[in-house]
């Protein structure tokens, strides 16, 4: 249907692709994967004739038309509405529709044989072409991405960016090219939505090759990986779980076939240093002079598993809750988000909040930040101290500032080593630390803005969407960060596979109220299955049930007693202050005694050695001994001053 021969192009003297093939056949469902940079988007653009390639061909079948979703439609506005705009991918049908109602128009007053045998022919090529039921499949298709009947009549430009994307991805949908190619369409879709495309690409008809950093979406989607690497193309027939394994054991063999080379290599080399001065042996010389001239060299296996290895530290340790939300409501106009809920967040938790868009997902985040005006009641727990990550915040970052600059500015008082380190670990190494922040592509300055939010020294973390823009590589540093950081989040995300691997506790929005399973996402899925088999999960749109409340009555407290109270929180308070300057105490003890035990005179010294050993263990169990008072001091001061409130 389409092939790709041998395709050079270039960005200045860069080689995106030099001597690319690939073949693509009727039905062929392919997964087009790499790191950023390396020419994803680039390949469709000269598949889809906006880029002409510097070298090579690519040839098509006659019948083959293509459909292309890129991330360009955003800036797509129109009165139209969001019906009329999808319904613009039946250019044939509306054509035939329009001279259908003129015909009809012009009998009204003039009838005329002419007229009813013009009329009975666009009626049945209109028949013929499924004019009839075009609206309801467009209708069909817009409410499985998403939007509500009420909302099809409303115009274009009333939707953000990412529904405007969802109706120009209907449009594409309708007009069944055969060969569909989407460029991160999981982007600006919530979860139902995801698997509702999932379902229909299943089911297509035609080619799909879909650019994604999404692990589950391919594997439910894609019978093909084509990796972009080395400025070729290579195919793996498999979803992107199968390519994994083929990877690796591709890899392993190359390693292998490399180490092999350069041992023979060297042995070459040796053989031409210790004879080239001799006469005899210069025929010989020189024959292995031409052999490695010749040779092919296999590259060394890069190793794409990068390894984020660096503690977040953060000095002020929070109390056992980091925050109480009271009967919270939230109505934007008639539209109501929570009515009345309750939610507590507590230390350790890692939350990810998930559901489909429009529910309130990033509002409920708000309200937990604090930016947000609600009805009800946002308890700050003690010591905690939040930092906040969301997109509009790549904006923020300061375009004139180094990669270094800009992690100085975060006031973590870390050494320009440490944070070089850090930047490293966030796959930007060397002299990328003296990089502009304005040349940085959408998915480095959400790197950049996420090594901020991680080294802040901040207990709390709040995460809005944190993978959109990263590709697989930075996805998985971000989960190795998260999966050592120590504090608490709350993760709104729409990727699967990262929240499977980050959560340990699922947030979402039912009736009004947020709910609570807890358990990781996995658990969460099989439990929200067992519910669609029950048949007791809501159905969308139906009315909340009314359930009447019943609240816990505090004791009201005479003045005697509060003045009591009033005392007993201030020694609380007392005991709190000084079993933080006894932890403070103990851990610069700690730190000391760990570098006397790594001076080589003590490790030297087997008595003196395990002195400090004895003296070490005596103070990490002072040291536990002092947390162990300091949270039940914690746990006090909560009580008395929720019977104080």
């Amino acid at each position: 249907m389409l092939s790709i021969n041998n395709l050079s192009f270039y960005f200045g003297s860069r080689p995106m692709y030099d001597g690319a093939n690939l073949h693509i056949k009727p039905k062929d469902k392919i997964g087009l994967i790499g790191a950023n940079g390396t020419g994803k988007s680039t390949l469709l653009r000269i598949i889809d004739g906006e880029y002409l390639p510097d070298g090579g061909s690519i040839s098509k079948s006659g019948d083959c038309t293509i459909g292309f979703l890129n991330q360009d439609l955003l800036s797509y506005q129109s009165d139209d509405s969001i019906l009329s705009v999808a319904m613009q991918a039946f250019e044939r049908q509306n054509f035939l529709q329009a001279e259908i109602d003129k015909v009809l128009h012009k009998m009204e007053t003039n009838f005329e044989d002419d007229d009813v045998n013009k009329l009975a022919r666009f009626q049945d090529e209109f028949d013929a072409l499924g004019g009839y039921t075009i609206q309801s499949e467009a209708e069909a298709i817009l409410e499985g991405l998403g939007f509500s009947t009420d909302d099809l009549s409303q115009p274009l430009q009333k939707f953000s960016g990412g529904w405007r994307m969802r109706v120009m991805l209907a449009k594409l949908l309708l007009q069944r090219p055969s060969l569909l190619m989407l460029d991160e369409p999981t982007n600006h879709l919530d979860l139902p939505s995801i698997e509702w495309v999932e379902n229909y690409i299943n089911t297509y008809e035609g080619a799909i090759i879909v650019v994604s950093h999404d692990r589950f979406f391919l594997d439910n989607t894609v019978t093909t990986i084509v990796e972009v690497a080395g400025a070729k193309l290579i195919p793996y027939s498999g979803n992107y779980s199968f390519y994994m394994e083929e990877k690796a054991l591709r890899n392993e063999v190359q390693k292998g076939a490399y180490e092999n080379q350069q041992q023979a290599i060297k042995q070459t080399e040796k053989f031409i240093t210790r004879f080239k001065a001799k006469a005899t042996k210069a025929r010989q010389v020189q024959s292995r002079v031409k052999a490695l001239e010749r040779l092919e060299l296999i590259d060394d296996v890069l190793d794409e598993n990068a390894k984020v290895n660096f503690k977040f530290n953060f000095g002020t340790q929070p109390g056992r809750f980091i925050m109480h939300l009271e009967d919270i409501t939230k109505a934007y106009g008639p539209k109501r988000i929570l009515t009345s809920t309750n939610a507590v967040i507590e230390r350790g938790d890692k939350i990810a909040l998930i559901g489909a868009n429009g529910k309130g997902k990033s509002t409920v985040l708000r309200i937990i930040d604090g930016s947000e005006q609600f009805e009800g009641e946002r308890k700050l727990g003690h010591n905690v101290i939040d930092s906040f990550y969301a997109q509009h915040q790549l904006e923020s970052l300061d375009v004139n500032n180094t990669l270094l600059d800009e992690l100085k500015m975060t006031g973590t008082g870390k050494l320009e080593t440490e944070l070089r380190s850090i930047l490293g670990c966030f796959l930007f190494s060397g002299d990328d630390a003296f990089k502009k922040i304005k040349v940085l592509s959408g998915g480095e300055k959400s790197r950049v803005a996420l090594a901020k939010v991680l080294i802040s020294e901040a207990n709390f973390l709040l995460l809005d969407e944190p993978t959109n823009h990263l590709d697989m590589m930075s996805v998985n540093i971000l989960i190795q960060a998260l999966q050592q950081y120590e504090g608490t989040y709350v993760v709104v995300s729409h990727d699967r596979f990262f929240v499977s691997e980050i959560a340990n506790k699922i947030w979402y929005i039912e009736d009004e109220e947020i709910k609570v399973y807890p358990g990781t996402y996995d658990e969460y899925e099989t439990w929200m299955e067992q519910r669609r088999i029950d048949g007791t999960l809501p159905k969308e749109g139906s009315p909340k049930k009314t359930v009447e409340k019943v609240v816990e009555k505090k004791p009201v407290l005479d003045d005697f007693a509060k003045k009591e109270a009033q005392k007993n929180l201030k020694k609380l308070n007392l005991k709190l202050t000084d079993a933080e300057s006894l932890i403070a105490k103990l851990e610069a003890e700690k730190v000391e005694k760990e570098k006397t035990l790594a001076d080589p005179i003590t490790f030297n010294n087997a008595d003196t050695l395990k002195k400090e050993n004895i003296a070490y263990q005596k103070i990490l169990n002072s040291l536990e001994e002092a947390n162990d008072t300091w949270e039940a001091v914690m746990l006090e001061i909560e009580e008395t001053e929720s019977v104080l409130q």
